[in-house]
């Protein structure tokens, strides 16, 4: 089974070999016909710590590092 691959901008790297990312999924609203944006934030595992607030950067599942870390970053989209 193919691991799930998201986009997002990094909200957080306060933490050790950890960013948050917050992820926004649009779809149509099934009654209303109106675009919908929902977000996520996702803890996500980086060994260095070169990633920074406001870097969009692509996480991909993992098997469980910690509590609430089951995502990696595997590369910057782009970044500031």
């Amino acid at each position: 089974m193919p691991k799930r691959v998201l986009q997002g901008v990094v909200v957080s790297d306060k933490n050790a070999k950890t960013v948050v990312v917050n992820v926004e999924r649009r779809f149509i609203h099934p009654v209303m016909g109106k675009t919908v944006r929902r977000s996520k934030k996702y803890h996500a595992h980086v060994e260095t710590g070169e990633y920074k607030v406001g870097d969009i950067v692509r996480i991909q599942e993992t098997r469980p590092i910690s509590k609430l870390k089951c995502w990696e970053v595997i590369e910057r989209v782009t970044g500031k």
